[in-house]
């Protein structure tokens, strides 16, 4: 097969941290708060314009409470899971290696007892209706390893008397979400926004906040995890304080890539451009007759982390060891080409490709991308 000639513009195709924003240039971040206290005013307020912004952008009700946390989503996830479960029985969701994990963190660290695993192989969700919500429950909007992700939450009783918790971090600011179904949801500035990593996000509904302030765990909360102090909700953390000190300078890029989002439309605007690179990756699938979405179902399918099974019975009749030394050539050609860096399938999930599709990126480069992987397969294949 020829070797194409168009490359793509941006070749970064990571599912995090993720492409920055189209024509972002460091030489543009306000460099004024650098070394400066994060607890002195002006920064403060750089700090609660991050949160201002993400609640405008994402539509989160007013009565909600949002703060910056440490760890990114997974010390965002973990907080609410420390401070919050224990109360009730758990429902917990995992169809990818990131619900694995909350399950592990459930069931062999904080050790509840009363844990329902409620689980599907990569490719498809579990069973929805066999959630009871008067329980609390863990699930992934958007699994970032299998690129299945939740059609709706329809499956989310109004009426609940458990909480829901939401890893949204590569959902958030790329799919519509019904905030009304939510109780904690969690993201982290790497994913969709393309933001630096360690800082996280952690929203709470008003039901989340009541648990905070009337239920103590039996097990040691570390210091990165508290969220109240005599049972009251530490309102500094949802208003600009942080619990340990931010990088100043990935707090003016994240606020520069909220600036961008608004600019360009805001949720609607990043949804449609999420959607466009999605389309992208689905016309050249249907003409190609060795790959496939991992994602058994269309209404699953992510439009961020775009995950592709081989399909090929020369792929499949190889060993597991064999089908990641393939992926591994066919990336590393790909790289090596500055085609696309970073498009392995994540290393639990099946031997396959992941093509990172949030707003930050271009479908002209999805586009630009995608023949490149047919010759490099191709090239793979036969050697």
């Amino acid at each position: 097969m020829t070797m194409p000639t168009l490359k793509p513009q941006n070749p970064r195709f990571s599912s995090g941290p993720t492409s920055k924003r189209p024509g972002w240039d460091i030489a543009s971040l306000p460099t004024t708060s650098l070394g400066r206290s994060h607890r002195a005013a002006e920064e403060k307020a750089k700090l609660r314009g991050v949160i201002e912004q993400s609640k405008a952008i994402l539509g989160i009700p007013a009565d909600f409470q949002v703060g910056i946390v440490p760890a990114s989503d997974t010390g965002a996830f973990e907080m609410a899971m420390w401070t919050m479960l224990g109360e009730r029985g758990v429902d917990v969701l995992s169809w990818e290696s990131f619900g694995q994990g909350w399950r592990t963190d459930v069931t062999k660290q904080l050790k509840l007892e009363d844990v329902r695993d409620i689980s599907a192989d990569y490719g498809v969700l579990p069973d929805l209706s066999q959630v009871d919500c008067n329980r609390d429950v863990l699930f992934t909007f958007n699994g970032t390893t299998s690129g299945v992700k939740v059609p709706d939450t329809d499956w989310i009783a109004a009426d609940r008397q458990g909480l829901t918790f939401c890893d949204a971090t590569s959902a958030a600011f790329a799919m519509e979400m019904e905030w009304s179904k939510m109780d904690v949801v969690t993201w982290s500035w790497q994913k969709v926004l393309g933001g630096e990593a360690a800082h996280g996000m952690i929203a709470l509904s008003p039901r989340a906040v009541a648990r905070l302030e009337s239920y103590t765990p039996s097990w040691p909360i570390p210091k990165i995890f508290r969220l109240t102090k005599n049972n009251k909700l530490i309102a500094d953390i949802f208003a600009g304080a942080t619990i340990n000190t931010p990088s100043m300078i990935a707090v003016e890029d994240q606020l520069d890539a909220l600036n961008w989002a608004k600019q360009i439309g805001g949720l609607d605007a990043l949804i449609s451009r999420s959607q466009a690179n999605l389309k992208v990756v689905e016309a050249w699938v249907k003409n190609t007759d060795w790959a496939d979405f991992l994602s058994e179902r269309e209404d699953t399918r992510s439009s961020t982390s775009i995950c592709l099974k081989i399909t090929d019975y020369w792929f499949n009749e190889q060993t597991s060891d064999d089908q990641s030394k393939t992926i591994k050539r066919l990336t590393k050609l790909l790289a090596d080409e500055a085609v696309a860096f970073d498009i392995a399938g994540y290393r639990d999930a099946p031997a396959g490709l992941r093509i990172w599709g949030g707003a930050t990126v271009e479908s002209s480069d999805i586009a630009a991308l995608m023949p490149w992987i047919d010759w490099a397969y191709a090239k793979v294949k036969a050697e």
